[in-house]
């Protein structure tokens, strides 16, 4: 088997000056790189993580904390994230571990500072345990996404003005009485995003002078959870809402299928409206706020890189798109 030395021989250069060529870090000229890639491909080389993490002082491992990936957004995000590291030759470490776990707190006082990482990306962190400061003091390279982001390089769309959005598409149609299915009373029992994308729901109804309006049903943003949740908001026929805002796709299509389960036709006796632009969010004409969870993985994977090639450039907040995306389950109101 080839070793770097015997394609530093064949291309006449030093060993050093081969790594250099074949990892991409440092200057090479253009003329020599091109001698050493042709003296790798001639010999078969292809080069060891170790050694390369020796030539480099880079592991080529990029460290993923984020919340279990049983979430459409999570899978699709950490898919982007690993085509990113797979094309630029860097592995991942995958940390997906539940809020609030004692797991969880162990991860981030004992593991995640003992482990050899170039860089980290952190996905849905809650400010309330202090986790994103607690990385930095790691001293690796960080990015956030999501929207708590104090103090690193993030990509997030804006959860608060996504659910306004949302809800004044809604007012526009001509709806007054319009619930919030996946919220609740209890600030602490919502992930930070959550309570951003409420907020917004809020302020819409607020500015339209609909306060008194108001209902913010609790629910896990999951699809299992819009439908338990909006099963008993639509079975009470003098008290329905004519329309339903959901924290996330998912407990949108509940709410829709809860819906048709009790005869509720939508859109023209319920309105609903999702945000995310899930993956089934066409399959039931979901209207909704559209996001890439996927490119914004990309994203999050170049500002590392450039953290890590750079570690004195001032830190990077991206916008991710969104807009709203109408299908048909929306409508005026009866």
């Amino acid at each position: 088997m080839s070793t770097i030395a015997d394609v530093a021989a064949r291309a006449g250069v030093s060993k050093a000056t081969a790594s250099r060529a074949l990892s991409g870090r440092g200057y090479v000229s253009e003329d020599t790189r091109n001698r050493v890639e042709d003296a790798a491909r001639d010999l078969s080389y292809v080069a060891h993580s170790s050694a390369t993490s020796l030539a480099t002082g880079r592991t080529q491992t990029v460290g993923v904390v984020m919340p279990p990936i049983d979430r459409w957004f999570f899978a699709e995000l950490l898919a982007g994230v690993q085509e990113s590291l797979f094309a630029l030759d860097y592995d991942l470490s995958l940390y997906g571990v539940p809020e609030g776990s004692q797991t969880r707190e162990r991860l981030f006082e004992s593991v995640l500072p003992g482990r050899r990482f170039d860089g980290i990306i952190a996905v849905g962190i809650q400010p309330s345990a202090r986790e994103l400061e607690r990385l930095k003091q790691t001293g690796r390279p960080l990015v956030s996404v999501g929207p708590y982001s104090e103090g690193s390089s993030a990509v997030s769309i804006d959860d608060t003005d996504a659910a306004r959005i949302a809800t004044e598409h809604l007012i526009e149609l001509g709806h007054t009485d319009i619930a919030f299915v996946g919220g609740s009373t209890g600030a602490a029992e919502l992930s930070f995003g959550d309570a951003r994308r409420l907020d917004g729901y809020r302020d819409a109804l607020r500015a339209a002078g609909l306060s008194a309006h108001v209902r913010a049903v609790a629910a896990d943003p999951t699809m299992p959870g819009g439908y338990s949740a909006a099963a008993g908001l639509l079975g009470d026929r003098r008290h329905r809402p004519t329309a339903i805002v959901g924290v996330c796709d998912e407990a949108a299509i509940g709410a829709i299928i809860a819906a048709r389960r009790l005869g509720i036709a939508v859109p023209t006796e319920l309105s609903v409206v999702g945000i995310d632009d899930h993956e089934h969010a066409d399959m039931f004409a979901l209207t909704t706020i559209g996001q890439s969870p996927r490119e914004q993985g990309r994203v999050a994977v170049r500002l590392l890189t450039q953290q890590m090639d750079h570690p004195d450039a001032p830190l990077e907040q991206v916008a991710a798109a969104s807009a709203l995306v109408v299908r048909n389950s929306t409508a005026p109101p009866r």
